[in-house]
């Protein structure tokens, strides 16, 4: 069994957090910017990528706050691992703070840090924010 290190990083869009809310929550939303299509299955989040595919588990979400899941192949492993998108609105700003929090290997730290980068970006471009 291999460890994984934690990936945290915020970004801020000039957006409504009901708007971050339905890219983040709905397999219409994330596959706009997060993977090219997403099924969901009960618990079970099925991403695809050019002809690849990922699943995970739904750990917990709340509207407006909040989306938790676990990729399945890590789960198996036992790694206490995830992946949480988290926003709020700064009461200063009005801005949305997305808070990412997730997890790689040492030698994949660097690679993962810049998927999330393009990742982020593509959620940017795509919200206009």
């Amino acid at each position: 069994m291999s460890k994984k290190n934690k990936f945290e990083q915020e970004y801020l869009f000039n957006t409504s957090s009901k708007v971050l809310n339905s890219m983040v929550m709905t397999p219409s939303g994330l596959s706009e910017w997060f993977a090219d299509d997403v099924n969901i299955k009960g618990d079970i989040y099925t991403f695809y990528w050019d002809g690849s595919e990922e699943v995970a588990r739904l750990i917990s979400k709340k509207e407006n706050e909040y989306i938790k899941f676990q990729w399945l192949e890590d789960e198996e492993e036992g790694l206490d691992t995830y992946v949480e998108i988290r926003f709020k609105v700064d009461p200063m700003t009005k801005a949305v703070v997305l808070h990412l929090t997730s997890f790689a290997e040492e030698d994949e730290m660097e690679e993962v840090q810049l998927y999330w980068e393009s990742t982020i970006e593509e959620l940017r471009r795509v919200l206009g924010a």
